[in-house]
């Protein structure tokens, strides 16, 4: 009976046939006395059962089928990002990590939000109105931890040129080597973007692999963001969104400082690397002189 209670909890439900996510003790009860291994059984029983083996067959974790390999160009990219975040930076260089947080909705309550009083929590209207999105353009200096960041309401590669120039424009001309960390996004890499940094050229951009935005210091700030700011979506209006947001990069700017990534924050992706393989030197024996030479 045991064996047969692990079997079903380490298959899927639609495996047996159920239209379940994932099994449950309860669950697991049910299909057992279904399948006749046993007449009855508890909840309670399943689970001491899956518990000698540490099964726990209602949880689940995310995993995600890699796009690309782990191959060398991937292990370059990550020493290259390594590098610009950890080295000493020359006088004339500044690395800023950009990316958008989209779909900011400002979500109007249709009353007020109250503010907390003594044993009572901040009261929050549960309806509210649809007006629209911004999306935040931002850019974090991992040197320094300050934000530079544009709203828009469309992120198309016009926006994103634009935010370039905004850029272009708060970096002083005695820096002559701005780095910009970016992830893959198509806008990213357009025709009008290409032209935009040809005609920049100090701004060098470095793009994230895929599927490593952990590797793009500005999503650190965008956790913050949220938590800080967004947690409670109560924005009179698109503008009064706007606003806002450009007011808490200026409170964050007061007081910002760096997130501190070392070499040991790429540790463990590195030590995946391969070792290189050495180079096989081919050693060709001198001509027998007593052999005719080939005509």
């Amino acid at each position: 009976m045991t064996a047969a209670a692990v079997q079903r909890a380490c298959a899927l439900p639609d495996q047996a046939g159920r239209s379940l996510s994932l099994w449950d003790c309860r669950e697991l009860a049910r299909q057992l006395v279904a399948e006749g291994v046993v007449a009855a059984i508890s909840a309670e029983t399943v689970r001491r059962l899956l518990d000698r083996l540490a099964l726990k067959p209602w949880r689940y974790h995310y995993w995600l089928t890699p796009k690309q390999p782990r191959d060398a160009a991937f292990y370059d990219t990550v020493e290259e990002l390594c590098d610009l975040y950890t080295r000493p930076l020359a006088p004339d260089e500044r690395v800023l990590s950009v990316d958008e947080k989209t779909s900011l909705q400002p979500r109007p309550r249709l009353h007020p939000t109250r503010p907390p009083r003594a044993k009572s929590p901040a009261l929050v209207e549960h309806e509210y109105r649809r007006d629209g999105a911004l999306n935040l353009f931002a850019a974090f200096d991992t040197r320094s931890g300050r934000v530079s960041g544009q709203c828009h309401r469309r992120k198309r590669a016009a926006e994103f040129v634009a935010f370039l120039e905004h850029l272009d424009a708060q970096v002083g001309p005695e820096i002559t080597r701005v780095h910009l960390v970016l992830d893959n996004l198509r806008t990213h890499k357009t025709k009008a973007v290409q032209a935009w940094q040809a005609a920049h050229p100090r701004f060098v951009l470095h793009f994230t692999p895929v599927h490593c935005s952990w590797l793009n210091q500005v999503e650190q700030w965008f956790g913050i963001l949220p938590r800080k700011r967004l947690r409670i979506a109560a924005f009179a209006s698109l503008a009064d969104l706007h606003g806002k947001l450009l007011r808490f990069i200026a409170e964050w700017n007061e007081q910002a400082h760096p997130f501190r990534w070392t070499t040991a924050s790429f540790a463990k992706v590195l030590a995946g690397r391969p070792a290189a393989v050495p180079p096989v030197t081919l050693v060709v024996p001198d001509p027998d002189p007593a052999l005719p030479e080939a005509a």
